[in-house]
């Protein structure tokens, strides 16, 4: 079987593709198999890396399948020791691979964050700006890019406290993904939880590893540059009207999930109950209330799975091989 399995999943990115699949090609690591899932093509993108990259496998699902079952059928339907996820607007270096595998050479690591800097493709310009160091979770619920937005410094190049890996350039032991897979009420196994679809489930994931006793890695020499649309608002709460412009700027759709899920991942994989999560809450749906209220159209979906999300609680709790205290120390 191959080391690596890298993975992409193909949403209306044309634009991306000569880039991305050029530097994807140009891997120094070469036991790896790449697998490119394409769920919406705006015009081409099947036929270009069929023509230009003829060792990539293409699958189609024939509709948009979401993140995260698209990329569980992967798991489950194929054998590697690692999966390196790749988002299409990411140019990975050469070595970009090579360093990820070289974070898992201790067998305790379950979860290999690379140093992605932001790309800003209207110039076609790499810059020095981090975009992720990994991510953080506080016991407010919040999560975080870790660095998103500072200049890249190295400040954080010897730091290992992150709960996982960025999903735009996720790298996983297919070892620590079935230690973790849930078996849903259609008998098929997740690994992303796919009734959150999309966003929070890679944070989600990375947080239920290390619930069973996986560590995680930041390989600092493991560099891409990320397109990112949805990054945090560069002045966070602080910069009250800058966060409003920057967070009413995003999709209705992406701002329930955001929502709803970020709800979902706390209840599940949060040792306890802190009272930062239920202040945090509070000031988060009054701002809801006043400034998005269309965010609260995810109710009732939300509280159609909320039953499901207390069950998935349950089994992860009673699956974690690490103390309320270790998990705690998880926690920023």
């Amino acid at each position: 079987m191959p080391k690596v399995i890298l993975i992409q999943q193909v949403y209306n990115s044309r634009r991306y593709v000569p880039q991305v699949y050029g530097a994807i090609a140009a891997q120094t690591f070469k036991d790896m198999e790449i697998v490119a899932q394409i769920v919406s093509d705006d015009g081409g993108c099947k036929e270009y890396i069929e023509r230009h990259y003829p060792q990539v496998k293409i699958l189609e699902p024939g509709y948009n399948i979401g993140f995260a079952r698209g990329h569980n059928e992967i798991f489950a339907s194929t054998d590697a020791e690692i999966y390196q996820l790749v988002n299409p607007d990411l140019i990975l270096t050469p070595t970009f691979v090579e360093e990820i595998v070289r974070a898992f050479a201790d067998p305790k690591v379950g979860s290999v964050a690379g140093k992605l800097l932001r790309y800003d493709f209207s110039a076609n310009k790499a810059t020095n700006t981090i975009d992720a160091t990994g991510v953080t979770i506080s016991r407010s619920g919040g999560g975080r890019a870790r660095g998103q937005h500072q200049e890249d410094r190295g400040q954080f190049d010897g730091d290992n406290r992150i709960i996982g890996p960025d999903g735009a350039a996720a790298a996983y032991r297919k070892a620590a993904l079935q230690s973790v897979k849930y078996r849903r009420p259609d008998g098929r196994y997740e690994y992303f939880d796919e009734d959150m679809h999309s966003y929070w489930e890679d944070v989600d994931l990375s947080w239920r590893i290390v619930n069973a006793g996986w560590q995680t890695r930041f390989a600092p020499r493991a560099v891409a540059y990320h397109g990112r649309v949805a990054a945090s608002s560069p002045g966070g709460y602080g910069k009250i009207f800058a966060f409003i412009k920057h967070h009413k700027a995003i999709p209705a759709r992406i701002r329930q999930l955001n929502y709803k899920n970020h709800i979902y991942m706390f209840i599940k994989n949060a040792p306890r109950w802190y009272w930062q999560f239920f202040a945090r809450e509070l000031f988060y749906h009054i701002y809801v209330l006043l400034v998005e209220p269309g965010t609260f159209k995810v109710w009732p979906e939300f509280w159609r799975g909320l039953k499901l999300m207390f069950a998935k609680r349950k089994f992860i709790q009673s699956q974690r091989k690490i103390s309320v205290e270790q998990a705690e120390q998880l926690l920023s």
